[in-house]
């Protein structure tokens, strides 16, 4: 199934989208797709329903982030060998996890702010995973049962903040608007290798990154296990799994996004995003 969620920011609805792209309510079934809904015995029920018997949708309806009531989202860094070698940094001994406050959460095609005083606004394309199944301490052999689905993931960075003002991180990757999310949330049935997964982005029509997540470093299941070690993971955790070269940064020289351009990114099989680059305004 390809889940998703529609309509205007903060009041979503869940759906589907059916073999013929078009977008079904599933308002009569499920009240959100969201953490308390992503258990495998749930989406087993949704994958029985008959779309054809569901609501259309507009198909200009805008589409919110993927999973509602995200608890936490974790990115993992440096993931993906030819990324690291672009940046000039080794492969690390063990995952680089971060945070992105769940603030960043946007919908896949929503306008991407940059912070006021911001220079180095910088995209990453990822790989996201949905956790269906808490855990802790989680045997790495079955980790995948803990999977709820994919997504893409646009991991937006400002390399500033992340690199050059001391401290974590995190301050570079959590800001408004820098974790759009979708536009679905794929399960895993329909994906038959989340690490054989065709990977791009392109800003105003020109393709920077064009990778795939064989090259990632840390595969899935390790990722969830070693994760499992310092916190639980609970349903709707969302894991951002690294991303392939091609990012501003690693270009010579480094090429950082400015108001008005356009970004256009997608992973094999779990659709694509678009959007905009705005300045934040004040007030």
């Amino acid at each position: 199934m390809k889940l998703l969620r529609f309509g205007p920011k903060g009041h979503e609805k869940p759906g589907l989208l059916d073999a013929d792209g078009v977008i079904r309510d599933l308002s009569a079934h499920v009240p959100d797709i969201d953490g308390p809904h992503l258990g495998r015995d749930r989406l087993t029920v949704l994958a029985g329903l008959d779309p054809n018997r569901l609501p259309a949708v507009a198909a200009d309806t805008r589409l919110g982030p993927c999973v509602g009531r995200v608890g936490k989202f974790i990115g993992i860094g440096l993931n993906y060998s030819d990324h690291a070698a672009e940046t000039g940094a080794e492969v690390p001994a063990e995952p680089v996890v971060f945070n992105k406050w769940t603030s960043a959460i946007c919908g896949p095609d929503d306008d991407v702010i940059l912070p006021r005083g911001s220079r180095k606004t910088d995209w990453e394309v990822e790989l996201g995973v949905v956790i269906g199944k808490a855990g802790r301490h989680i045997d790495e052999a079955e980790a995948m049962d803990h999977v709820a689905g994919y997504c893409v993931v646009n991991d937006v960075s400002e390399r500033e903040y992340q690199l050059e003002r001391s401290g974590t991180w995190d301050k570079g990757k959590g800001c408004d608007t820098f974790g759009p999310l979708g536009p679905w949330l794929v399960t895993p049935d329909e994906v038959a290798d989340p690490h054989q997964l065709a990977m791009w982005l392109e800003v105003d029509g020109h393709r920077y990154q064009d990778g795939s997540s064989r090259t990632m470093v840390f595969r899935i299941p390790f990722l969830i296990s070693y994760l499992s070690r310092f916190m639980s993971l609970q349903p709707g955790d969302v894991i951002s799994t690294g991303t392939p070269p091609g990012v501003g940064m690693g270009q010579q020289p480094p090429v950082y996004l400015k108001p008005g351009q356009r970004m256009r990114l997608g992973i094999e099989g779990l659709g694509e995003q678009c959007q905009s680059v705005v300045a934040d305004e004040p007030g």
